[in-house]
């Protein structure tokens, strides 16, 4: 048996007195759960999972998720014991603490070693379910000499109730990830208390009816551990293996109770532990002779990881596989050149089909361009010519249907990222995001370069009425940090935000999209290579005479900001249009082009006016307290477009009287 339990035992009670001792020290945190899988964590890392700490970013290592993040204390203690440069034991002394990388939940831009920030229980599975499928795909582009791991998850009870676990296993087991392979810490016991508080379902059941395959073994028998972690990694299915665990053992007063759930030991309780253990060092502070045995196990990665260089030396793909995974983008000249041809045309299509036609152009130049909707392709328009569906019989495909699970395309669509090789995009309505905003935080909150195409982006969608009618959402979008949230007003700014979009590798973008047909309001004259949109808001129009008003408006309202302009202008009032498809953007430019939009004036002698079909909330920031805004401060209706917006004012007729009124005051 390769599990000696004389060698493993005081390996995982390592990874115990470290946890407990960071936990208290910190007077905060989450013992139960890594004390209760470090005999399942110990037989993972040390027989099963492939990696090597000195070449964290090897791109054919095994993908480790910690799902269950508030037992980040296992991957902290995990990473330092097995010899990455990171964490160090200074970091784990200052868990939690100002400074230390070793923060309350694992974030992955802190630490080379964590593959996804984790916390909001669920996600680091969803997440994963994303890294096994860019897995595969990368697999069948490239074969198995370049691509051909595993993507192994620790999750907890939290995260096999979360709803999120429903959509991301039923995308698991519909793509057949066999890949995937869960462990599921089946402790029982959650904050409040037994989980029988809470839930009476039959998890392995649900799993199996998802297409998984399912395992059980005693979390704490090393040799069962083995035996089931091994069946699991010779299924062709994805597998959730459940370890019955006993949470914070080795603890003998609160060991399976959900008091040590969440809660310092304490100092009477860690004594008793260290005696029952037979753990005599003192707090963080690992024998020598342990310390070796982790270390040995850290270093034998080493020896794959060489093999698979030798083999991407020899292999012809070598050079695009390697761009793909470092995340540059191939030569888009062409690209760039031809959606700069566009400036010549008069396109007058929903933002939705300029999207699309831009997806027409990128796609087939971009290799590495994954695409998908949440089961509204023909409404997202996201599915670009000839785009074929990556699917449980074909990975090569470059499509994914995702169902009716937004959330868990969000979140995959995350893990894709993280992975690394491909830059995944999924659509569905703006109004949606709701179901989906907290993956799309953690977008922004890990760098990945993801691109949301939410389109129905105003009550512009018409008579589906107002449970599909975003009204506050592109606000709520703006307030994530991180995130660049475009609304194009036509043709072409939407050409210019995909191109930003793909320009920027640490930051996620939402394109907010119309269903209505939109003029093109730009056309030739810029610059080769200039795209305004770039700024973030720009002068699409200038006044003609003594500039009085500053419209500034976005998407669907640019054209009614240029309408109202035009009749001011026939009135004697100089007025200038702003388009600002990305304040996010604008926010990042110099102060003297800021003033040059906005000028610091008399706002008695220049009126500043917003015009969004949304929430007027937020747009004081760039109006002033003696500004105007034009928005919708309540839900919208049902009827069709045209006439929602003579309803609510986005007409000129509307607009021009309020203005005349104001700048009469």
């Amino acid at each position: 048996m390769s599990t000696d339990p004389t060698r493993f035992a005081p390996m995982a009670n390592a990874i115990r007195a470290l946890s407990m001792d960071a936990v208290q020290a910190a007077n905060s945190g989450h013992p139960g759960m890594p004390m209760g899988m470090a005999d399942v964590a110990t037989v993972l890392f040390s027989e099963f999972l492939r990696f090597d700490p000195s070449r964290p970013d090897w791109a054919d290592r095994d993908r480790f998720v910690l799902s269950a993040g508030h037992g980040s204390m296992l991957i902290y203690s995990l990473l330092y014991l097995t010899g990455y440069d990171s964490p160090t034991i200074e970091d784990i002394r200052n868990f939690r603490q100002m400074g230390s990388v070793c923060a309350g939940h694992p974030e992955n831009f802190l630490i080379p070693g964590i593959e996804c920030t984790t916390g909001p229980l669920g996600q680091g599975l969803a997440m994963a379910v994303g890294m096994a499928a860019a897995e595969r795909h990368l697999n069948a582009t490239f074969g198995d000499d370049l691509v051909d791991h595993n993507t192994w998850v620790i999750a907890g009870d939290g995260c096999l109730m979360e709803g999120i676990n429903h959509e991301a296993i039923g995308l698991a087991g519909t793509l057949k990830l066999g890949r995937l392979k869960v462990l599921w810490d089946d402790n029982r016991i959650t904050i409040d208390g037994d989980t029988s508080l809470s839930t009476t379902e039959d998890i392995p059941a649900r799993y199996k009816a998802s297409g998984w395959d399912v395992f059980s073994c005693d979390g704490h028998d090393f040799a069962d551990i083995e035996r089931a972690l091994a069946e699991a990694e010779l299924s062709d299915k994805p597998s959730l293996v459940a370890c019955r665990t006993v949470i914070g053992k080795g603890a003998p007063n609160k060991q399976g109770g959900h008091d040590v759930h969440g809660a310092p030991l304490g100092a009477d309780e860690i004594a008793a532990t260290r005696l029952g253990l037979g753990w005599t060092a003192e707090p963080f502070v690992i024998p020598e002779d342990i310390l070796a045995d982790w270390r040995k196990v850290g270093a034998k990665g080493a020896a794959a990881r060489e093999e698979w260089e030798s083999r991407v030396a020899a292999d012809p793909q070598a050079a695009e596989f390697q761009r793909r995974m470092a995340g540059e983008l191939p030569d888009v000249a062409e690209v760039r050149a031809t959606l700069q041809s566009w400036l010549e045309g008069d396109a007058n299509v929903a933002t939705r089909k300029a999207s699309e036609n831009v997806l027409n152009v990128l796609v087939p130049a971009i290799p590495e361009l994954i695409g998908g909707s949440a089961d509204l392709t023909g409404s997202n328009n996201t599915k670009a010519k000839n785009q074929a569906p990556l699917t449980g019989d074909d990975y090569a495909g470059r499509y994914v249907y995702y169902g009716i699970r937004e959330f868990g395309m969000a979140a995959a669509m995350n893990g894709m990222a993280l992975h690394g090789g491909v830059i995944p995009y999924g659509g569905t309505f703006l109004i949606f995001s709701d179901y989906c905003r907290n993956a799309i935080r953690l977008s922004a909150l890990q760098q990945t370069r993801v691109v949301y195409v939410l389109t129905h982006d105003s009550i512009g969608l018409g008579e589906d009425g107002p449970t599909h009618q975003p009204v506050e959402h592109i606000m709520s979008m703006r307030l994530i940090p991180n995130l660049y949230v475009f609304r194009p007003a036509d043709a072409i700014e939407t050409a210019e935000a995909w191109q930003i979009a793909l320009d920027a590798p640490n930051t996620p973008s939402v394109l907010a999209l119309s269903r209505q047909n939109l003029p093109q309001l730009r056309h030739a004259g810029h610059p080769a290579g200039e795209l305004p949109t770039a700024r973030g808001a720009y002068r699409l129009v200038s006044a003609k005479g003594e500039r009085r008003v500053i419209l500034i408006a976005t998407g669907s309202e640019v054209q009614v900001a240029v309408q109202v302009a035009e009749r001011l202008e026939s009135q004697g009032i100089g007025a200038d249009v702003i388009s600002a498809p990305c304040l996010e953007l604008f926010e990042q430019q110099d102060e003297s082009y800021k003033r040059e939009l906005l000028p610091d004036v008399d706002p008695s002698q220049v009126l500043r006016v917003s015009i969004e079909a949304g929430v007027t909330w937020g747009w004081e920031r760039y109006t002033m307290v003696n500004g105007l805004n034009i928005g919708i401060d309540r839900f919208g209706a049902s009827a069709p477009a045209k006439d929602l917006f003579a309803r609510f004012g986005f007409t000129a007729d509307s607009i021009v009287p309020k203005i005349l009124d104001k700048l009469s005051t």
